[in-house]
């Protein structure tokens, strides 16, 4: 199992939970960080037993954003993860999910500040549950910086263009309330409990089976700037084979039997 100074990894039954772990910096974006994100996601990808992913951060937040000290010529921690950044310069947009998608669902636990490059972050997972004093916001306007992570794509897709206009061009915070109500996040629940509830959720998604779950969320993102016609197409083109599984079979059985299904992705 991977991880870095900034990143730990750590396994809870079938679902890989990833955590910022740079508490002094509110989970700011660091090279250890973004190093070990990468390489949670390809575990994630490899590892047949894992069949869910949580994102978390440590200490009270979830991040804020990129750390403006190392933009500004600070210095960056964790030098000796810069021949990782030079051996594939795609590296940091992989781990912040521009340019990589999981197979394996990924839900989101936040706490705290989400902001910025955090804001960035969480469009690329697929489930959000926020703690109810959790703040959200693109701020990269306000430093006369651009949001470059992915949300002036993704942001209209997610959530009415009027909304995603407003939170990128005001540069404001938003609560988990506000975040909720236009539909950035899920679930908002109490203070502190936002793991605990992005693992139920990951406990929900495990007893399902992991080929028709991976098949559904593929599904889900090929066909959503398609025409109906063409995504229809695609759709019977990627979940008709699922019924030919031995685990379409593991699940119908179990269920006339009345029992839990035992799937093996076969």
């Amino acid at each position: 199992m991977g991880g870095t100074e900034h990143l730990t990894v750590r396994r809870e039954n079938a679902t890989l939970v990833l955590t910022l772990n740079r508490p002094e910096a509110k989970n700011a974006l660091s090279l250890p960080m973004l190093v070990g994100l990468y390489d949670g996601w390809v575990e994630a990808d490899a590892d047949d037993s894992v069949r869910s992913v949580v994102l978390t951060g440590a200490g009270g937040a979830f991040c804020a954003g990129m750390d403006l000290k190392a933009l500004a010529g600070g210095g960056m921690e964790g030098e000796k993860y810069r021949p990782r950044l030079k051996a594939d310069p795609d590296l940091h947009w992989k781990a912040m999910l521009r340019h990589h998608r999981p197979r394996k669902p990924v839900i989101s636990a936040i706490e705290g500040y989400c902001v910025a490059g955090g804001t960035e972050i969480i469009q690329g997972t697929d489930i959000r549950v926020a703690g109810e004093s959790a703040t959200f916001g693109l701020f990269e306007v306000k430093r006369g910086l651009f949001p470059i992570g992915g949300s002036t794509v993704r942001l209209q897709r997610q959530i009415p263009r009027t909304h995603a206009l407003e939170m990128l061009l005001t540069g404001r915070p938003y609560s988990a309330q506000e975040a909720a109500a236009i539909g950035l996040i899920g679930h908002v629940v109490p203070d502190g409990t936002a793991l605990d509830k992005a693992l139920e959720i990951a406990e929900q998604i495990n007893a399902c089976g992991p080929l028709a779950v991976e098949a559904v969320k593929a599904s889900v993102y090929e066909t959503a700037e398609l025409t109906e016609t063409e995504g229809l197409a695609a759709e019977l083109k990627r979940g008709w084979p699922v019924f030919d599984t031995a685990d379409a079979k593991e699940g119908t059985r179990a269920f006339a039997e009345k029992r839990p299904p035992v799937y093996k992705r076969a």
